[in-house]
This record gives structure tokens, C-alpha cells and sequence, in this order.
């Protein structure tokens, strides 16, 4: 019970960071996070894949890798909720005369979301694994 307290705490605190991050981004503010950024090839871009895998990763595990189905895959929900709010929070940068649409920092995103996505499949399936649990995306069916 503590571990789980910790992980949603941890996934909390993570978002709030990135709310954070983007309020700075949105009032064209300076900051030690943007200048380290900046100073190497693709920072950015690299900045977007390890925001937003660490806060899918964050949000997987806080939601004890909770799925749901769309479109009859099953996807974690983590996953999802992150997959929303990268797309508002990207489309929303259109809106705001400080800061620019970038197909490029919505790819990066993905590709941080999917990365997240596959490490929790893989710790998941292991830990049901340990305790003899059937993995929550295997083609075998219940009922």
C-alpha cells in the first residue's frame, strides 16, 4: 500500500513539474531547464521523449497498469490519459503567441509514450509472471 501511495505521488508531482515547465513555455519565460536543453543537437526533441515517457511510464504504474479496450485493444490507461494530454497540450500551442506547433516535438512525444508503453508491458508481464497471474494482454480468454 505504500509502494502504490508512493508511485501516485510520484506520477502527481511529475505532472506538476510538467504543468510547470509549460506555464514557463507559455509566457516565454527563461530557464535553466531550456538553456540545458538548448545546448545540444535535438535537445528538444530528446527533452519531449523523456518528459512524456517518464510521465506515461509514471501514470502506467500509479494506475497498477489499468487497460482499457478501444477498438478491441487493450491499452494502458495510463497511456491514454497521457496520449490526451500531449495532443491538447500541442494543439493548444497554436493558440498561443509565444510558442509554435511542432509536428516534430508531437512525434517525440510518441515515440516517449511508446517507449513508456513497452517497458510497463514488459515489467508487467513479468511481475504477473512472478505471482502466476495471467498477462493482462494475452489472446487467451476468459469466460
Amino acid at each position: 500500500m505504500v509502494i502504490r501511495g508512493l508511485s501516485i505521488l510520484a506520477a502527481l508531482a511529475f505532472f506538476g513539474f510538467i504543468l510547470w515547465v509549460i506555464g514557463m513555455a507559455n509566457g516565454a519565460q527563461k530557464s535553466v531547464f531550456f538553456d540545458f536543453v538548448a545546448s545540444f543537437p535535438l535537445g528538444d526533441k530528446v527533452g519531449h521523449v523523456g518528459l512524456f515517457g517518464t510521465l506515461t511510464f509514471l501514470v502506467t504504474v500509479a494506475l497498477n497498469y489499468k487497460a482499457v479496450s478501444l477498438s478491441g485493444r487493450r491499452v494502458y490507461l495510463g497511456v491514454v490519459l497521457v496520449w490526451l494530454f500531449v495532443t491538447a497540450e500541442e494543439l493548444s500551442q497554436g493558440l498561443i503567441p509565444s510558442r509554435t506547433m511542432d509536428i516534430g516535438d508531437y512525434l517525440a512525444d510518441m515515440v516517449g509514450i511508446g517507449g513508456a508503453a513497452l517497458c510497463c508491458y514488459l515489467l508487467n508481464k513479468r511481475r504477473r509472471m512472478r505471482s502466476h497471474e495471467r498477462p493482462i494482454f494475452s489472446k487467451e480468454r476468459r469466460g
